[in-house]
């Protein structure tokens, strides 16, 4: 008998991602492999819609190969999108303060072990020249990353950061939300993080399959599998309550990760009340001295199709982010299928926006700092014009963490429908911000049929004539409204 019993309430890692359930759960779905009869009963199951998929669920359907069955699933992730989401896709860009680290991650180029790449640490000052150039670009959202350095990185820099940057006001620029990805912490630390007005807290548990998790990190505090496993508790009990979580497919067996995952979300349910506000989906990619060849366990684009689809129906109450890890076409595909958040203009190296800014070019330094390679170089005026143009409304808005509708509150509206009273009319006013102060005129001119669309979309006719005339002030110089 296991050491460790299931339990998804329970604070202890190795209960609530049980090594023994996982592996149960994905022998019950191979046993069922073919079993449409009971494929039907999950996918028309009441309250799919709202409440989604449970872990053993979902794996039934993982492993399902009928061509049929996912086109089914495919058509119940764009209902769930839409329900939920509309057409609005939110941006936000990546911010790298430091590659300095002290774990040794073999996945990732910032591992202590790597003495080719460069490393560097950006200033105050560094970081107000890379936010000016942010906002300059459009950006309204951030997400800062930092490798793990207790003297380098310590967490009174990045609380000194992020002041940094929410102080920033760049001609009608202003970073109205940070988010944050740095290496799990104390409560303590969290209740500073939140103190200081971060938006949601973001980590990756890179693999949950615990084995296989100690393997790939060797050395440093990231090796503790437990007490990285539990940072997403103790940010909810350091007042953070919207986190966000994500797997590295590609580390171990995908059907592993992906029902671990699940079981996080529904622990946090379990135990918090609220799942994760956002699952990011990237995969191992090429960087520095990392080849993704190696790893045998690369997922191929169908695969991730497929993946990210259940993941929609499966916790359909949360964000759905992919990033510049994706090409373009991989990207406008999985758009299709529930995500919900895509960077644009990003650069995953540090100090690269202000030296690409002022002279067209990052350094060689910043050229060979980058933490993955990208395979979307588009700008944030391409991107938002190629969302436009497939009909998406490019959304820059932080209304729900400015009004408080974080944690349960923002999930219970959602489940409930009515986020989109709100979502819609912020997304076209934020969108209609961008479009005056840093568009170009081919995009200005392909948001107009879309605003247009939008603005007949907003269910509420007094909210619409309230959208109207407040985007009649955007025109003449007012900022910042919100619903």
């Amino acid at each position: 008998m296991s050491e460790h019993a299931y339990n998804p309430a329970s604070a202890r890692a190795e209960e609530f991602i049980n090594d023994a359930e996982v592996r149960s759960t994905i022998k019950y779905a191979l046993d069922n492999k073919g079993n449409r009869a009971l494929v039907e009963e999950i996918l028309s199951k009441p309250g799919l819609m709202k409440d989604g998929l449970t872990h053993r669920e979902a794996a039934v359907i993982l492993v399902q190969e009928d061509e049929e069955v996912w086109e089914r699933v495919y058509s119940l992730a764009r209902e769930v999108k839409r329900k939920y989401y509309g057409n609005r896709i939110v941006m936000f860009a990546p911010l790298y303060l430091s590659n300095y680290c002290v774990n040794g991650c073999v996945y990732c180029p910032y591992h202590m072990q790597n003495k080719a790449i460069p490393r560097m640490k950006l200033s105050q000052e560094d970081i107000a020249r890379e936010v000016t150039a942010l906002q300059d670009m459009g950006h309204k959202r951030l997400a800062i990353e930092a490798g793990e350095h207790p003297v380098m990185n310590p967490i009174g820099y990045i609380l000194e950061s992020i002041d940094t940057i929410y102080s920033i006001k760049h001609k009608n620029g202003a970073i109205r939300r940070v988010n944050v990805n740095i290496a799990a912490t104390t409560v303590e630390n969290y209740r500073k993080l939140h103190e200081a007005g971060i938006g949601t807290y973001i980590l990756f548990q890179e693999t949950y399959d615990k084995a296989r998790y100690e393997m790939l990190h060797p050395r440093g505090p990231k090796s503790d599998y437990a007490y990285h496993t539990e940072a997403m508790d103790r940010a909810q009990e350091g007042g953070i309550d919207d986190v966000g979580v994500g797997v590295l497919f590609g580390l171990t067996d995908y059907r592993y990760d992906f029902t671990a995952l699940i079981m996080h979300a529904e622990h946090l349910v379990a135990r918090f009340g609220v799942g994760p506000h956002t699952i990011s989906l990237p995969r191992i990619c090429d960087a520095d001295d990392i080849d993704s060849k190696s790893f045998e366990n690369g997922i191929p684009d169908l695969l991730f199709e497929r993946i990210t689809a259940l993941l929609r129906i499966s916790v359909p109450y949360t964000g759905m982010i992919i990033s510049t890890r994706e090409r373009p076409s991989m990207r406008r595909r999985l758009l299709e299928l529930g995500v919900s958040q895509i960077s644009g203009g990003s650069r995953t190296s540090v100090g690269g926006y202000a030296d690409e800014a002022d002279r067209g070019e990052m350094t060689d330094d910043e050229k060979h700092s980058v933490q993955f390679d990208i395979n979307d170089n588009r700008t944030l005026d391409e991107v938002v014009r190629w969302l436009l143009e497939l009909g998406y409304i490019p959304s820059f808005c932080t209304a729900c963490y400015k009004s408080g509708r974080t944690g349960d509150r923002f999930m219970s509206l959602l489940k409930s429908g009515q986020i989109a009273n709100c979502c819609g009319p912020n997304a076209i006013m934020t969108l209609k911000e961008y479009l005056i102060d840093y568009a170009s005129e081919a995009t200005r001119k392909a948001a107009v049929p879309v605003i247009e669309r939008e603005l007949g979309l907003i269910p509420n006719e007094t909210a619409r004539e309230k959208c109207e005339s407040m985007l009649e002030r955007i025109e003449h110089g007012e900022r910042d409204f919100r619903f």
